[in-house]
């Protein structure tokens, strides 16, 4: 009796598998329940410190050779794996100003001179975060995560670029992107991604996770397995959003520590990099820093009384040309 239970219980498992494997529209996810923190794998868990976008990345190779190392780490195949769209902040309000604020600093200071694509790129990794149970459940939460800790997921809230001031048009169109990423706007492009980095670093977390697309300068990645899939996806908002308090003291002592530069030592040296200013408060990777003098570039700031003296003399000279020749003989 036992064994022709068990032999229906199978014949009906089995006429169940063939129904999905005949109805290849069913999706997938279908069959996947959600899953939670505490069926992340360990693996994953565990190194989530180390798989950083931030300055405490462990880099495997920095520089040109990046470039042609991260070319042959495959793409995965297949269609991205796409996410429902989900805008659970209330518009106008206070919570969703905040979570604006954010936001459009993250997008702003890792791509205000990518493509519209790379900063909608970036803005749907800061919110696949949000949504995925191994990250903080808000959006400052993500973009905040370990900012006076040892390691920030986002460099740009722990190497003081945040005391810069932003330039206006990038701003307005960082903050157009995270408005309509708020809104619910996706990108199927990335998908899933939590992860990004720039082409001219390795991290060491390139190799363990499965890489989906290339936008700009930015590698974008996903986790492998179930913690990648859409069904990892189901945190919900943590209802709250707030920009922490930061130890900005840090940032002042660390300039304050550092020795002071020779200026004899900072002269143009054909070959050499430039030497960085113990007082420039910006990312090594900031297009905006000091002039790179193997360009043999130089910055020219001309001397006030010799600029007035000059340009009395061109506009005496441009006079002297415009006058008739009938006066000029006279």
């Amino acid at each position: 009796m036992i064994g022709l239970l068990n032999l229906a219980g199978r014949t009906a498992c089995l006429a169940v598998a063939a129904i999905f494997a005949a109805s290849p529209s069913l999706p997938i996810e279908l069959a996947e329940q959600p899953i939670t923190e505490k069926q992340i794998s360990k693996d994953v868990g565990g190194s989530l410190a180390k798989m950083s976008t931030g300055v405490e990345q462990e880099l495997l190779l920095a520089g040109g050779d990046a470039q042609s190392r991260n070319l042959l780490i495959p793409v995965s195949g297949g269609t991205p794996l796409a996410l429902s769209a989900y805008a659970p902040i209330k518009l106008g309000s206070a919570k969703h100003s905040t979570a604006m604020k954010c936001l459009t600093q993250a997008v702003y200071y890792e791509a205000a001179n990518e493509s519209n694509d790379g900063k909608r790129a970036v803005a749907q990794v800061v919110l696949n975060r949000m949504r995925h149970p191994a990250y903080p459940n808000s959006v400052c939460g993500v973009v905040y995560q370990g900012v006076n800790a040892r390691v920030c997921q986002f460099s740009f809230t722990c190497d003081g670029a945040l005391l810069r001031e932003p330039l206006r048009r990038q701003w307005s169109e960082s903050e157009q992107v995270a408005r309509a990423a708020l809104s619910g706007s996706q990108m199927a492009a990335v998908g899933t991604a939590t992860h990004y980095h720039a082409d001219y670093v390795v991290p060491k977390w390139a190799y363990t996770l499965s890489k989906i697309e290339v936008i700009g300068t930015h590698i974008f990645y996903r986790f492998p397995g179930r913690a990648g899939r859409p069904s990892a996806f189901a945190a919900r908002w943590a209802q709250s959003e707030r920009i922490p308090d930061i130890n900005w003291q840090r940032f002042n002592a660390a300039f304050d520590d550092a020795p002071v530069a020779n200026l004899e030592e900072e002269a143009f040296v054909p070959g050499l990099s430039v030497t960085r200013d113990t007082t420039d408060r910006h990312a090594d990777t900031d297009v905006g820093g000091r002039i790179d003098t193997t360009k043999q570039w130089r910055l020219s700031i001309p001397d006030p009384v010799a600029s007035e003296s000059s340009y009395k003399a061109t506009l005496e000279a441009q006079t002297s040309d415009e006058t008739p020749k009938e006066e000029a003989s006279q």
